[in-house]
């Protein structure tokens, strides 16, 4: 071989190994308690804080808290736990309460959990992702905001088969917790197209919703009244400890909600932080 080849071959290694992804999970979870799954390089990227609020400022959602905080504990402890759906009211803390439960299981168990967020548009390399986790001696909730589908997306198939289904199945070490602003994942004009276009109306609609089922806890999260909106206000003005006399707080969080059009613990605590930023 002559010496341009030997160049030429050597530069087209340097550049596959350019492309070459990266490392697709670290030796051991150990590095952090929060990790990026990132579906293009099939890698972990480690979190060093995951931003939330505590637990007990998350008013209006007792049940809900009470439930996910149970399932998530019992995870921690070792025991089997169930796979989670928030689903509900925009800006009432289905989010929030996934990553302060998180946070308060870890607290009960120091270092018991992973938690690995994974973004809707990656489901589709979730079996991959399990695959790795599979071996993990650490247990995982691996965690998806504001999942949905769309009509003619057929990722929901292959996340049915993930969570309750195939001959692998699940791993023991591994739930799925999700959140999402409709209560079947699915917009409703789809399932009504799926309902009118089938050869059995029920039996199409039946496929749609059954992605649900999949999900041991599927819990719904509403929207709150006044009362509720100003103990979220209450709450979190005494954590950032505001002065300013109560009747006056509750004055201007109700013209802050007004003006947004809607109560929300999200609303609530954008009106804080202005509040915040003003009293300063």
């Amino acid at each position: 071989m002559d010496a341009t080849f030997l160049e030429k071959l050597d530069r087209i290694v340097c550049a596959l190994e350019r492309l070459a992804p990266a490392p697709a999970i670290p030796a051991s979870l150990e590095s952090h308690d929060a990790f990026l799954w990132q579906g293009a390089s099939a890698s972990l990227r480690g979190v060093e804080k995951v931003q939330g609020v505590n637990l007990s400022l998350l008013r209006g959602i007792d049940r809900q808290a009470r439930l996910v905080l149970e399932n998530t504990r019992h995870f921690a402890a070792g025991r089997s736990g169930n796979n989670v759906m928030l689903w509900g009211a925009r800006g009432m803390g289905k989010s929030s309460l996934v990553k302060a439960c998180f946070a308060e299981a870890n607290r009960a168990h120091p270092h018991a959990l992973v938690l690995i967020e994974i973004q809707r548009d990656d489901l589709s390399t979730l079996p991959r992702l399990l695959d790795m986790l599979r071996a993990q001696p650490r247990r995982c909730i691996v965690f998806c905001d504001d999942l949905s589908f769309e009509t003619q997306d057929a990722d929901y198939k292959s996340l049915k088969s993930v969570l309750d289904g195939g001959i692998m199945g699940r791993p023991e070490n591994v739930l799925f917790y999700a959140t999402s602003n409709r209560r079947h994942l699915m917009p409703r004009d789809m399932m009504e197209n799926e309902s009118g276009s089938a050869i059995n109306p029920q039996e199409a609609v039946e496929e749609k919703v059954s992605l649900s089922d999949r999900f041991g806890l599927w819990i719904g999260v509403h929207g709150c009244n006044q009362e509720t909106y100003l103990a979220i206000v209450d709450g979190y003005a005494a954590d950032r400890r505001l002065d300013i006399p109560r009747e006056s707080l509750h004055r201007h969080a109700l013209e802050w909600a007004m003006e947004r059009g809607g109560r929300s613990g999200r609303v609530a605590a954008q009106f804080i932080d202005h509040l915040s930023a003003t009293l300063a």
